[in-house]
């Protein structure tokens, strides 16, 4: 098995969702389902379709979650430093086209969310950037067409 690297944050985030999928939503839908039995044929009754397929979902998910749980190669981001950009790094970009400044945080994939400025390691921009010093260029073909960055700074925090 293929390790993941992820934040401890990301780690801790996920089980947490594991938590609360095994010792709540898991409770809740059998009770759900129980409920649903109790109101005769099962064939035609919506209620006990919509609880199974429910479960269904909680228990792919909570198999999903333990494997990735399992194959988590926690780093902490604290104890990394330097100035070339890796995993773990915040970075600091200047866009060219634009004059936008602009910060990420490369993680695991499972930990991203470009809402929160979380960029996958596996992304373009992270593929782009990784090896990169301040200073340094970075072109970065995406579906959307090909950006250029400059590297403005970097840090492990």
């Amino acid at each position: 098995m293929e390790k993941v690297p992820m934040t401890i944050t990301g780690y801790e985030s996920l089980k947490q969702e594991l938590s609360k999928l095994k010792n709540q939503e898991r409770p809740s839908v059998i009770k759900a389902i129980e409920e649903a039995r109790k109101h005769g044929d099962l064939s035609e009754n919506a209620e006990y379709h919509a609880a199974r397929e429910k479960q269904s979902f909680i228990e792919g998910r909570i198999l999903e979650l333990e494997s990735k749980i399992g194959r988590a190669q926690v780093i902490n981001v604290s104890e990394l430093s330097g100035d070339v950009i890796r995993f773990g790094a915040t970075v600091q970009l200047l866009d060219e086209e634009t004059q936008e400044k602009l910060t990420y945080q490369i993680v695991g994939e499972e930990e991203s969310d470009i809402k929160k400025r979380l960029i996958s390691l596996t992304s373009p921009l992270a593929r782009a950037l990784i090896g990169k010093k301040p200073g340094d260029h970075a072109e970065v073909v995406a579906p959307k067409g090909e950006t250029y960055y400059q590297v403005l700074d970097v840090q492990y925090v």
